[in-house]
C-alpha cells in the first residue's frame, strides 16, 4: 500500500503512538486518528511496575508525546473512546460513543490486558492486577512498614513489584506455582538467581505454591487460603500471571488470530488494509524464521517504524530482535533474542553467577546463539545481535571465556 488518503490506529499505548510519531516523520501528509480507550495521552507501562511504581519518576515521565504534540503534527487523539467494531468490506472503525471512522489503512494496537485469576474471593477489595497508571497508583499506595502484600506470581511484573514494595519497607510474600520463578523463561539454572536475590532482600518466595481462594472480611482482603489449608495474612494481594493479546476486535472483523493477530513480515493482517503492532502482533520473522509474539517494550516502540514505511510507500519487513529489561534491587539486566522453553539445549555462562555479573547464552543443538541475557555487565545486545543474526555455530569454551571479544568469535 502507498500512501493512503487516511490513517486510523486503534490503541492508545506506545505502539500506536509510535505509529502516529512514524507516519509523519517519513513524510505522511494524510488524516491521522489515533483512539485510545484510557482517558490519558498514550504513555509506556514498563514505568508502572519499575520506576513509577518505587516512586522514583512522575506519570509525565512516561508519556509518549504530551497533548500539544498531537495538535502540532495534526493527529487527532480521541482519549477515552473505546473502538467497538470493525468493518473491514466498508472501512470502518465504530466507537462506543456513537460515532464511526473511515480508513485507508487500519494500524491495530490494542495490547494486551493481565489474565484473571478463577478463584474464591478474587473480587474482594485490595486485589490488584497492573496494567493502567490507576493500577500502579493503586498497588503503590499499598506499601509501606507494616503492612503486607502477597503476590500472586513470579513472572517479571510480579518479581518487579516485589523489588518496588521492599523498597518502601512493605513485607512481601510471593506465591509461584512453578520450582522456580521465571522457570519457563530463563530455565532452572538463570531462574535460581532471581530466586536468590529476591530471598537475600526480604521476600517470602515461595515456589509449587497451591492456591486456594482469597479470604475477605467486611469486603477486603485479609489473606490467601493454600491448598493445604495455611492462610498466609494479606492487607493487600497484586495477581500477576501473565497476560492475554486483546484481539476481540480483530476476531470479530474475520481477521486471522491465534495467540494474537497473525500478521507477515510486513506486520500486515489477513487483510491487506490492516495492520498490527506490539503486543498483539504474532509476526513472521524474516530473521528468527518463526512466528514470534512477545510483550515486549521494544516491538511497541520499533514495530510502527516498518508499519509506517511501508503505508509511504516502501515495503518494510520488521528485523529487529525482541529486547526486554528488567531492574530489580541491585540487579539490572537486558534480553535480546528469542528462546522459548524448548527451542535451545544448553545454557552457557560468561562471568560469575555468584556475583551476579554474568552474560548468559541459550544455544540449539548446533551451537547457534537464540538469546542472551547480561546481568549487571553492560554494552552487551549491541555485540551479541550480529551472532544471533548470523545463525553460525561458536565455541561454547569460547564464548564463556570474557578474554575473547565477540567480535571474534
Amino acid at each position: 500500500m502507498s500512501d493512503p488518503q487516511n490513517v486510523t490506529i486503534v490503541g492508545g499505548g506506545l505502539a500506536g503512538a509510535k505509529t502516529a510519531e512514524a507516519l509523519r516523520e517519513k513524510g505522511y501528509v494524510g488524516e491521522i486518528v489515533l483512539v485510545a480507550a484510557e482517558a490519558h495521552p498514550p504513555y509506556e507501562r514498563p514505568p508502572l511496575s519499575k520506576d513509577y511504581l518505587a516512586g522514583k519518576a512522575g506519570f509525565d515521565d512516561a508519556i509518549v508525546h504530551p497533548e500539544d504534540w498531537y495538535r502540532d503534527h495534526d493527529v487527532t487523539l480521541r482519549e477515552g473512546v473505546r473502538a467497538t467494531g470493525i468493518d473491514t468490506a466498508a472501512h470502518r472503525v465504530d466507537l462506543d460513543d456513537g460515532t464511526a471512522l473511515g480508513y485507508g489503512a487500519l494500524v491495530l494496537a490494542t495490547g494486551s490486558e493481565p489474565r484473571r485469576l478463577d478463584i474464591r474471593g478474587i473480587d474482594a477489595g485490595h486485589v490488584h492486577v497492573l496494567r493502567t497508571v490507576e493500577d500502579s497508583d493503586a498497588i503503590r499506595a499499598e506499601f509501606g512498614p507494616g503492612r503486607r502484600l502477597v503476590l500472586i506470581g513470579g513472572g517479571w511484573i510480579g518479581l518487579e513489584v516485589a523489588a518496588a514494595a521492599r523498597g518502601a519497607g512493605t513485607e512481601v510474600t510471593v506465591l509461584e506455582g512453578a520450582h522456580l520463578p521465571l522457570l519457563r523463561v530463563l530455565g532452572a539454572q538463570l531462574a535460581e538467581v532471581f530466586a536468590g536475590l529476591h530471598r537475600e532482600n526480604g521476600v517470602d518466595l515461595r515456589t509449587d505454591a497451591r492456591i486456594a481462594a482469597l479470604e475477605s472480611a467486611d469486603g477486603a482482603v485479609t489473606g490467601v487460603r493454600m491448598d493445604d489449608g495455611e492462610i498466609i495474612p494479606a492487607d493487600a494481594v497484586v495477581v500477576g500471571v501473565g497476560v492475554r493479546p486483546v484481539t476481540e476486535l480483530a476476531e470479530k472483523a474475520g481477521l486471522a488470530v491465534d495467540d494474537g493477530v497473525l500478521v507477515d513480515a510486513l506486520l500486515r493482517t489477513s487483510d491487506p488494509d490492516v495492520y498490527a503492532v506490539g503486543d498483539i502482533a504474532n509476526h513472521e520473522h524474516p530473521v528468527l524464521d518463526r512466528r514470534v509474539r512477545v510483550e515486549h517494550w521494544a516491538n511497541a516502540l520499533n514495530q510502527p517504524a516498518a508499519v509506517a514505511a511501508t503505508l509511504t510507500g516502501v515495503d518494510t519487513a520488521y528485523t529487529e530482535l525482541p529486547y526486554f529489561f528488567s531492574d530489580q534491587y541491585d540487579l539490572g539486566m537486558e534480553y535480546i533474542g528469542h528462546a522459548p522453553e524448548g527451542s535451545y539445549d544448553r545454557v552457557v555462562i560468561r562471568g560469575d553467577l555468584a556475583s551476579r555479573e554474568f552474560v548468559a547464552f541459550w544455544l540449539d543443538g548446533e551451537d547457534r546463539i537464540q538469546a542472551a541475557m547480561n546481568v549487571n555487565v553492560w554494552d552487551v545486545p549491541d555485540a551479541v545481535k550480529p551472532l544471533i543474526v548470523a545463525k553460525t555455530s561458536v565455541d561454547p569454551a569460547r564464548l564463556a571465556d570474557p578474554d575473547i571479544a565477540y567480535a571474534d568469535l
